[in-house]
């Protein structure tokens, strides 16, 4: 009995955790370019799951709490967020209006590496969606199971790690279909187009 609900637990974690992460965001769309790219895409890879891990358990350990009685840090985030978030979509847009950069390779290039783990840290933990949806909502549902809610966490936390793994380093299969440059200005300005969207809801207090 024990071990079934222990497995309904981790089940729930994982299910829950794959539908708060799957939907296109900023996050998503820049481990999946990086991953086409082949650039960078472990320490990406790492930043990302370890993030979501450490705010996973944040909010099973009651962190959420916390959070919802100081609106202030979520209204800082929100503005830092949508700065950053304008930036890179800038950054994108830019990318995508020269066509000799989208295919340059990033190589072992270190201002490559630096500004792609200063990207994944901005994007994660700059955007205020993270804690809503990981800390207060995964914290809330995990609370549910009550003695069983690390084990919802686990699940969640696995879902976390398969689902950038699959992104990062799955996203080389469609590395033929970004061979020629024209396909990259697409990729760079649906990136902008999500991060500019994700930015005007961060203003807006969606």
């Amino acid at each position: 009995m024990g071990s079934s609900v222990i497995a309904v637990a981790v089940l729930t974690g994982l299910s829950t955790g794959l539908g708060l992460i799957v939907a296109i965001g900023a996050q998503n769309a820049f481990v999946l370019r990086q991953g086409i790219r082949r650039e960078h895409i472990v320490p990406v890879v790492v930043i990302c799951a370890l993030s979501d891990i450490a705010l996973i358990a944040a909010g099973v350990g009651g962190l959420g709490t916390l959070v919802t009685s100081a609106p202030l840090v979520l209204q800082v985030a929100r503005w830092a967020g949508a700065a950053a978030l304008t930036v890179y979509a800038v950054m994108a847009m830019r990318r995508a209006l020269r066509p000799s950069a989208l295919v340059a390779a990033g190589g072992g290039d270190d201002t490559g590496r630096r500004r792609a783990v200063l990207t994944a840290l901005a994007i994660t933990w700059l955007n205020p969606h993270v804690y809503l949806d990981t800390v207060l909502l995964l914290g809330s549902v995990a609370s549910s199971h009550g003695d069983q809610r690390w084990w919802f966490a686990i699940g969640a936390m696995i879902g976390s790690i398969v689902w950038f793994c699959t992104i990062g380093f799955g996203a080389r299969l469609l590395r033929g279909v970004f061979a020629r440059p024209g396909a990259w200005r697409v990729l760079d300005l649906v990136i902008a187009a999500i991060m500019l969207a994700m930015a005007a809801m961060l203003v807006l207090g969606a």
